[in-house]
């Protein structure tokens, strides 16, 4: 872990940044305390990876999902004996 003062870093921002991208880890200080970091970005996940991701929740859930009662009898659910909510 690199330290480095706010005023310093000031002139050398282009290669602090460098140096995060790169996988350092940059810490500002002013008056010798930390106040901010620089670190790389986690990096993204591409279109492919998210599609086997989201595939995967899919396979997941169906193979959870049980057969429930149809649309036609939900009112039973609803509605008591009286026809009022329940």
């Amino acid at each position: 872990m690199l330290r480095v003062s706010v005023t310093e870093a000031e002139g050398q921002l282009a290669d602090l940044i460098r140096r995060a991208e790169a996988g350092d880890e940059v810490v500002l200080t002013e008056q010798g305390r930390a106040v901010a970091r620089l670190s790389p970005m986690a990096v993204s996940p591409g279109r492919a990876s998210r599609r086997a991701l989201i595939a995967a929740v899919r396979a997941s859930a169906a193979a959870r999902a049980t057969d429930g009662p149809g649309a036609a009898r939900s009112q039973d659910f609803l509605y008591g004996g009286d026809g009022l909510p329940a």
